[in-house]
């Protein structure tokens, strides 16, 4: 019975799911120069997420200190700030039904040693301090990442040829 009504839930949840969702990915500098952002990009692309926005750029203390505002108060704060301004980092826009979750899925826990084998993090890194990937935590933190990223001109609509393939669509 109860097996029963969490499939039910998980259906409705499913179909309910806004497959227009989008979150905030950045692929960070330890990512970069090991060249991971291909592999990083295949996973979501390999799932069924949409790309929408990508740039290559190297971020300004100033917009890191807004990206992780939150963390402000943290001992670490210093050294953050200066590892994520030490190179070039790769911040996208991907777009999919419950995007958010399930790309916190496939990047794995934020202490790559507790990542499952199969995440991005539980495959390809180690330490805390350099697990390559930023993820958005909820919808509400992904659309303001996304702005403080990129313009609303940056981020492009379109519709992907296999959308029948990955949705249903009715």
């Amino acid at each position: 019975m109860i097996c029963t009504l969490l499939s039910i839930f998980s259906f409705i949840y499913r179909a309910m799911a806004d497959p227009r969702e989008r979150t905030f990915i950045m692929v960070k500098p330890d990512g970069v120069q090991r060249g991971l952002v291909g592999k990083i990009i295949k996973k979501f692309e390999q799932k069924g997420f949409k790309l929408v926005a990508l740039r290559f750029v190297w971020p300004s203390e100033e917009l890191l200190k807004q990206h992780y505002a939150d963390l402000s108060s943290k001992p670490f704060f210093p050294d953050l700030l200066k590892y994520m301004s030490s190179g070039p980092v790769v911040p996208m826009v991907w777009e999919g039904s419950d995007v958010v979750r399930t790309g916190r899925v496939l990047l794995g826990a934020t202490d790559p040693a507790a990542s499952a084998p199969g995440t991005i993090r539980g495959d390809l890194c180690i330490k805390v301090g350099r697990n390559i990937c930023h993820g958005s935590d909820a919808v509400e933190s992904a659309k303001k990442e996304i702005a403080l990223w990129f313009t609303e001109k940056e981020v492009v609509n379109w519709t992907l040829a296999n959308e029948a393939w990955i949705y249903e669509i009715n």
